[in-house]
């Protein structure tokens, strides 16, 4: 379990997100500029609140009173950009492996193997991202994300860089990997239907302050009705 209290002061507003994720997956959901991004980037440990408490099951991974700030790499959570963030002078091989280099070799390029399989990047091996298609780069970036071995999954709007038709065809490829994680999700959106397709449950935010999480099926219908509403 996830267990997220934080407030950090921004230009705009002072970003207020509580919430928690049991194993399952939660969607922080709000227009721009609301502060879903950088609530991920705090729960990573790239930016730091200026209070509270983020933990996961009995592991603290920031707590303000009593001086815990865990290094990005010690948290062990898996954090999926934007623009995916390649190493643009690393191929593919390179950028999967990046996430593994404390592992002996013989391990390394077993592991290596099997998640160029598991993501689907065989004859890719040796390209480098400008060479690669919006999705071959997406799942470049979360298998070196999972050559890490993760215990928490953090999707900072998947599909912002996919065209509609691409974006269509890879949500039930995400919702698989989702699936197979099994453990708990966080994925940014203001696209209600991303939202209803992959996740559980639904935090809202505006203006940096997270409301009552609620199931997505039924945020789902109400964000309908309140569009059918307006026309």
């Amino acid at each position: 379990m996830l267990y997220v209290d934080i407030e950090k002061r921004l230009d705009r507003f002072t970003l207020k997100a509580r919430f928690r994720c049991d194993h399952n997956t939660l969607a922080l959901f709000g227009a721009s500029g609301a502060g879903k991004s950088m609530t991920l980037k705090c729960i990573s440990g790239i930016e730091k609140p200026d209070r509270g408490v983020i933990q996961f099951n009995d592991r603290v991974l920031f707590d303000s009173e009593k001086r815990i700030d865990l290094l990005p790499q010690k948290r062990r959570v898996g954090y999926l950009f934007q623009e995916y963030a390649l190493f643009p002078n690393m191929t593919v091989s390179g950028n999967i492996a990046a996430g593994m280099r404390k592992l002996p070799k013989a391990k390394r390029e077993q592991k290596l193997r099997e998640l160029i399989e598991r993501f689907r990047l065989s004859g890719l091996e040796n390209r480098r991202p400008d060479s690669l298609s919006g999705g071959e780069k997406q799942r470049v970036a979360l298998a070196r994300i999972f050559a890490s071995s993760p215990e928490v999954l953090l999707l900072d709007e998947p599909f912002s860089s996919l065209d509609t038709l691409l974006k269509y065809q890879l949500i039930p490829y995400i919702r698989d990997i989702i699936d197979d994680f099994g453990g708990e999700t966080i994925m940014v959106s203001h696209d209600i239907d991303e939202v209803r397709q992959l996740c559980a449950e639904v935090s809202p935010i505006t203006d940096g302050v997270t409301q009552e999480t609620v199931d997505s099926g039924i945020y789902y219908q109400k964000i309908k009705k309140q569009y059918e509403d307006l026309k």
